[in-house]
């Protein structure tokens, strides 16, 4: 037992001279013996709001507006005490379950932490460092989607080039959904860092709210001196904090194996010699990728079987977006032989991963793969897109979501994945020559999102283009598409007659008295999903063509018309029993009153009404 206790101590001990100096750690050992108090120092607290919003994952708004855009979330509160659906707050892309149930979204990859929620993010840089005390966030609808509170040690305002950058977890939770959509301040009590930082990370996850959630304001407080602990307490260890260094490994089970027999300890597995290798790989297959990584160093045994690459066929890195590295896609290559499936979502920032790395790995590894996941990956550059198309010739689903410092060039390397079926361009800077080259050589496209691609000048020759190339088309994203016309909607649905999700939301040049929202609901009989947000031309004959022509409908927002009466929206409720989410917000003739009483006769479905207070 003395023994089991003075290693532990030594761990704590290797622990807290990473994070501090030698002279703190012995400092600290001699506080916890003596049960001395160490004087605080009289520091004045610094309270300050974001500077700036530095990077997201996404949001509701437009790349050129203020309008819901996550730029809202920079300076004092523009909504706060007040509730409700304002313009000027910030909110992100999406909300709930519904998107997770639309055939367009990806299969999920196996292997994530359960303690890994976050879906969404935003960085936000402030005018000085500080060591953080409190952050406090203004939500003013529905709140309860933060699960995440992140500082960084880089100043994202500094000349120098980021070196050694580290971030550390201030707050994390699990998400939430409040008890009302009211305002509140949410301030969590949050872990104190030994470096001043003044760039926090937001990570949120809303898909438990009935609603999107916006944001008004971040408020960092914070004293400009570091603080010593009144009581200089030893940190709490987990397993995950441990190095998994050989030298360090060896240091610390050296007292154990000296204190057993030596040749038992090295020759025995125990009863994993009696099970069959599938049922140990069964076993490990439901491990982190950190505690395969840990496992595979506790014995040959156990080291062969974690090393087997049926275990990498799928490999999701972004939970560890935070840590991963160069070193770590090469720790990672040997075993990866039978990738299939890759997530590097959220990582490669501020200098972590290099074009050297990645290419590196790709070549390697990128013959066998049919998904990778790239959204908001600003490492990425033409020459990593020229490597993805020369080394992954099987690929079949690219996400490059949010990847909006990627130059218009690089594009054009997509159309050599001729076998891709899925595409997101979210929030990218592609150019209509490219994606006009990308669906002219991939006729198997199946999902394509083209939302707020603002640099594509004209979608009606896109729409064009994708009637007569891709007929299988599945889903279909044009949100905020500025210029797409009746003409080119309607060659859309009279060419990709498979349609089962169209996003047509914020097309300001659609006009309903043209006849295009009748001939849609005619020509796509498989229709599940179709939002017509902020078409303030959608009316009752619309709908009507809907509830006759489209029976699988399930998803419908139609927010912001003011030609759709009640009677219409029961019709639809009527016709199309398997429709489980309907938004009528902003909708003028469709009162509160009416949604309650809709809501009575058709429970199942969520009618959705925002309101303003």
């Amino acid at each position: 037992m003395l023994t089991l206790l003075s290693m532990f101590y030594y761990i704590c001990l290797r622990r807290r001279s990473r994070s501090g100096t030698r002279g703190e750690a012995l400092t600290s050992r001699r506080a916890v013996e003596s049960g001395q108090r160490a004087v605080l120092p009289v520091s004045v607290e610094v309270e300050q709001y974001a500077k700036e919003v530095l990077d997201f994952s996404s949001h509701y708004g437009s790349e050129n507006s203020m309008s819901y855009t996550m730029w809202n979330l920079a300076g004092v509160p523009n909504v706060y005490p007040s509730s409700g659906d304002f313009t000027q707050t910030a909110v992100f892309r999406a909300y709930g379950k519904w998107w997770e149930q639309c055939a367009s979204a990806p299969l999920p990859f196996r292997r994530t932490p359960d303690t890994f929620h976050s879906l969404d993010y935003i960085e936000l840089g402030f005018e000085e460092p500080v060591y953080p005390t409190a952050v406090e966030v203004f939500e003013t609808y529905y709140p309860g989607a933060i699960v995440q509170i992140l500082a960084c040690s880089h100043n994202p305002f500094s000349q120098n080039p980021p070196t050694d950058v580290r971030w550390e977890v201030l707050w994390s939770g699990e998400p939430t959904k409040a008890l009302t959509p009211q305002a509140r301040q949410f301030s969590p009590r949050i872990k104190h860092i030994n470096f001043p930082t003044n760039l926090l990370r937001l990570e949120v996850n809303s898909s438990l709210l009935d609603y999107y959630t916006e944001l008004d304001a971040v408020i960092l407080r914070g004293v400009k001196e570091r603080p010593m602990l009144a009581l200089y307490k030893m940190p709490l260890i987990d397993i995950s904090d441990l190095s998994d260094s050989e030298d360090e490994l060896s240091d610390v089970g050296g007292p154990f194996i000296r204190a057993g027999d030596d040749k038992q300890q090295r020759s025995a597995n125990g009863y994993f010699d009696k099970l069959p290798y599938e049922l140990i790989q069964l076993i490990l297959s439901h491990l982190t990728l950190p505690d395969l990584c840990r496992l595979a160093q506790s014995c040959k045994l156990l080291h062969q079987h974690c090393c087997d690459p049926l275990q990498y066929t799928q490999l999701s890195l972004q939970p560890y977006w935070a840590r991963l590295s160069d070193a770590s896609l090469g720790h990672l290559q040997s075993r990866c032989t039978l990738l299939q499936r890759l997530n590097l979502s959220w990582t490669g920032s501020r200098g972590a991963l290099t074009l050297t790395g990645f290419s590196s790995f790709m070549k390697a590894r990128g013959l066998n793969l049919v998904c990778l996941e790239l959204a908001c990956c600003h490492f990425l550059n033409e020459p990593c897109l020229e490597v993805i198309s020369q080394s992954c010739p099987r690929l079949q689903e690219l996400n490059l979501s949010s990847c909006d410092r990627l130059h218009p060039q690089a594009f054009t390397h997509i159309s050599k994945l001729i076998h891709l079926r899925r595409l997101v361009l979210y929030r990218t800077k592609i150019e209509q020559t490219a994606i006009l080259s990308i669906l002219t050589f991939c006729p198997e496209m199946r999902h394509l999102n083209l939302g707020s691609c603002v640099r594509i000048e004209d979608y009606d020759v896109v729409a064009s283009m994708l009637a007569t190339r891709c007929r299988s088309l599945c889903s279909l994203d044009l949100w905020r598409c500025r210029n797409l016309t009746d003409r080119g909607l309607a060659e859309l649905v009279n060419g990709c007659r498979m349609l089962e999700e169209l996003d047509l939301g914020w097309c300001p040049t659609l006009q309903s008295s043209t006849g295009c929202f009748q001939q849609l609901a005619h020509s796509l009989p498989r229709l599940r999903k179709l939002f017509l947000t902020a078409n303030r031309t959608v009316c009752d004959s619309d709908i009507e063509e809907l509830a006759n022509c489209c029976p699988s409908l399930q998803h419908l927002d139609i927010l912001g018309t003011r030609l759709v009466s009640a009677a219409s929206l029961k019709k639809l409720l009527q016709s199309c029993p398997r429709l489980v989410l309907l938004d009528v917000s902003f909708c003028s003739q469709i009162e509160t009153r009416v949604v309650q009483e809709l809501s009575n006769l058709f429970p199942n479905v969520a009618i959705k009404k925002s309101f303003t207070q």
